[in-house]
């Protein structure tokens, strides 16, 4: 029963965050004139998951390791089960232990680092979202639970790397970072269909157990998808660029999620599948060569770095390919160790890095000699290696590509199609656009009484849509919008057809064939 609490590790963070987000929907500005309150909850929601990992190490010291702790079923169709399960053994109750110690100490530490930020509610309740998310990715039992954790914490990273919203560059990088981890988001799902396919089990008890027993092209194809997930969200080659960009968030974000924890998810999960991985000697020597370029990659581009917090992300993304490179070398225990005690070094350091900012009056060191005598290979060092432009030109510019191709068939389908033509919301003067934003009237210049609460918000959203519908597509011309329409259908069809024509999306339609036969 004792071992049951190890849930509440995990949801009382997110309890936590939903509180936050509640308070602050109900009220306002309860963040800026409630901050001591705000602290004292994060503070206890945070230490108190600690007290109970501390207990259940306690236990685990003295009866042994519980393992696997399930809950039930969560979901199932066929031969697809997934349980509700945590996996508590020695390598889960370590790290999420020193992970729930980091959380704490970074609540702590931003308590004063963000002291009347206008974001103060929001910043701690992402923070609590994301140790929440952390906890479930270490203690998860099966790969899904894993993959929910897995995507918390990356919708966590997004929202606090665009945490001063307001600035496009904080927004955009938000948006690089965002977008380079869905790549490794699709090789962890197939990664998830591939386990189910060849080892009939997403457990990793399972999956462990029963390595030895699939066939070398399963076990690789499994290894594959999950090490296309790892190394995305350690930043590793070809993943790395996206890292630099994050260091837009406030530093104690910084600090928790690239020095400390996020950025390691990727090395758990792989000493996680040590059973599996030992079965595929091209996925261990894939790893080992990856994380040996990054750790040069991550080292020659720390050199050149001119402030704290670049210079530390590469050395941190250094010191992860090196453990990458341990494992890919069969060292799954050095690396373990290696990473526990890199978690607890790098967080110190960027807490640190503030104050150390302050205490330095000397400009930052110069690059090596052995730098300075080869201008071309400084040269790429200052350019990062290109592999920033690379990634742009290979991941986020289809992605903006195909936003803007939507934002296009918004405009030149969806939008006609409701009767609702494309100067339809302008607003002529600017005492109108004040009156729309009290409230006053709506966007089609009715007068209004402004609604409050959430139930009567969502009453008058759903009146003002059951009015649109209602005046575009049925009064007008006693019944003619339905039929003019129809008649635009066509149209639109055509202009849908002349889109989906470009090269771009033949490719892709031509990709998408090959994958449904195969």
């Amino acid at each position: 029963m004792v071992d049951q609490i190890a849930w509440l590790t995990i949801l009382l963070p997110w309890g936590t965050a939903l509180f936050l987000a509640g308070s602050r929907i109900l009220h306002p500005h309860w963040h800026e004139s409630r901050e001591k309150r705000v602290a004292r909850i994060s503070l206890a929601a945070s230490l108190i998951p600690v007290g109970l990992l501390l207990l259940l190490d306690l236990k685990a010291l003295i009866q042994g390791v519980p393992g696997a702790i399930g809950l039930g079923e969560w979901f199932g169709a066929g031969a697809y089960r997934v349980q509700l399960e945590l996996m508590l053994d020695g390598l889960s109750l370590t790290i999420a232990t020193l992970m729930g110690w980091i959380s704490f100490l970074t609540i702590r530490f931003s308590v004063l680092y963000m002291h009347r930020e206008g974001g103060f509610m929001r910043f701690f309740m992402i923070l609590h979202l994301f140790s929440g998310a952390m906890q479930l990715i270490v203690q998860a039992g099966n790969a899904v639970l894993t993959f929910v954790g897995w995507e918390l914490a990356g919708v966590s990273s997004f929202l606090l790397i665009g945490y001063a919203f307001e600035r496009h560059a904080a927004t955009r990088n938000a948006n690089r970072a965002f977008i380079t981890n869905r790549f490794g988001d699709a090789g962890f799902m197939f990664g998830i269909f591939a386990a189910f396919t060849w080892f009939g089990g997403i457990d990793w008890s399972h999956i462990s157990t029963s390595a030895d027993q699939v066939e070398t092209l399963g076990a690789t194809l499994v290894g594959v998808g999950f090490m296309t997930a790892a190394m995305a969200k350690s930043a590793q080659i070809p993943f790395s660029p996206w890292i630099a960009r994050a260091m837009d968030g406030p530093t104690p974000s910084s600090a928790i999620f690239y020095g400390a924890l996020m950025v390691h998810a990727g090395i758990y999960l792989t000493l996680r599948l040590e059973p599996m991985l030992l079965q595929t000697p091209s996925v261990l020597t894939s790893i080992a060569v990856l994380g040996l370029l990054t750790a040069l990659y991550g080292w020659m581009i720390a050199l050149a770095q001119s402030d704290v917090k670049s210079s530390l992300i590469f050395s941190t993304i250094s010191q992860i390919g090196l453990m990458f490179f341990w494992c890919g070398l069969g060292w799954f225990t050095l690396a373990a160790w290696h990473m526990g005690l890199h978690i607890a070094f790098r967080a110190w350091q960027f807490l640190h890095a503030p104050s150390l900012m302050d205490d330095l009056d000397r400009p930052a060191p110069p690059a090596p000699q052995f730098l300075t005598r080869w201008p071309q290979l400084h040269s790429a060092v200052i350019q990062r290696f290109w592999l920033e432009h690379l990634g742009d030109a290979m991941m986020a510019a289809p992605t903006y590509r195909l936003a803007a191709d939507m934002q296009v068939f918004e405009h030149r389908v969806i939008t006609p199609l409701t009767g609702l033509p494309a100067h339809a919301n302008a607003i002529s003067t600017l005492a109108q656009w004040q009156d729309q934003q009290s409230g006053v009237i709506d966007s089609a210049g009715y007068s209004v009484e402004r609604s409050t609460g959430i139930a009567g918000r969502t009453l008058q959203k759903l009146a003002s849509i059951l009015h649109h519908f209602e005046e575009n597509m049925i009064l007008k011309g006693g019944g003619a919008g339905l039929f003019q329409t129809l008649l635009r259908i066509g149209k639109r069809l055509t202009q849908i057809d002349l889109l989906l024509s470009q090269p771009r999306y033949l490719f892709f339609m031509i990709a998408l064939t090959f994958v449904i036969i195969l």
